[in-house]
């Protein structure tokens, strides 16, 4: 399963690829999941927290969520992110922020690992995560539920 977006907006941080160059996002296959977490987060400092603190996240923003298995996916601008186990959506509500919003699994997932990967930056300095958080908030500001991923996480 592949989806595409192309990134719409900037923030002061980091500019979105100029070339606005369509991100594509690919499922990584069963027999790839065994190196998924080493091969691309391998060089981010702490990284064997990083799945844990992006079930953390859901958990605490939706009820809806029950535990089960993640998918992993892949970008072609070098980012990744993972999606919770597949609903027809997600109620989610951030107590820190007071807003909610309802979203589609892969929203979900980029909406969780954007948190993670943000707080996980702030906590180590690696600027290796942060790399990731631009590559998925790339990815994140051109797709179809931009306007609720960024809700949530504000």
């Amino acid at each position: 399963m592949q989806h595409t977006t192309t990134p719409e907006a900037a923030t002061p941080a980091r500019q979105p690829q100029p070339d606005r160059t369509a991100i594509t996002a690919s499922l990584v296959p069963d027999e790839e999941r065994i190196a998924f977490w080493g091969r691309r987060f391998g060089h981010v400092r702490q990284w064997v927290f990083l799945e844990p603190q992006v079930f953390a996240w859901l958990d605490l923003w939706s009820t809806d969520y029950q535990g089960g298995g993640w998918d992993f996916h892949t970008l072609s601008n070098g980012g990744a992110f993972l999606t919770p186990p597949a609903l027809e959506s997600y109620t989610l509500f951030n107590e820190h922020n007071g807003n909610e919003t309802e979203l589609s699994t892969e929203a979900t997932g980029i909406a969780v690992c954007l948190m993670a990967w943000s707080h996980h930056a702030c906590r180590t300095g690696c600027q290796a995560i942060s790399e990731h958080y631009y590559h998925l908030r790339d990815y994140a500001l051109a797709h179809p539920e931009s306007n609720g991923i960024l809700r949530i996480i504000d």
